[in-house]
């Protein structure tokens, strides 16, 4: 199993489902629940590195993360296997 669900970056240990499941309902060692469920990503207007980027963000700063920290937790993001190797990603 990963650590770290490999399109948002967020550990999978603090994932409640602790993972996203398949299309025929196994858990998915790479994806988290919140990024993944069904065999398909939850969100679909997310589709590139920089969008999951700032979409986390927005999500830390919620939860009262300061601005700099959210972006250093996040830089991450486009090195994921989801976003290797697409454009705009490393």
């Amino acid at each position: 199993m990963n650590k770290f669900c490999q399109s948002c970056g967020m550990p999978m240990k603090k994932d409640p489902q602790n993972g996203g499941t398949h299309s025929d309902g196994s858990k998915s060692t790479e994806y988290c629940s919140y990024c993944y469920m069904n065999g398909a990503f939850t969100s679909p207007e997310i589709n590139t590195p920089q969008a999951m980027q700032t979409f986390c963000i927005g999500k830390l700063k919620e939860m009262g993360m300061p601005g700099f920290v959210a972006w250093f937790f996040t830089r991450s993001i486009p090195r994921l296997k989801r976003w290797a190797g697409r454009p705009g990603s490393g």
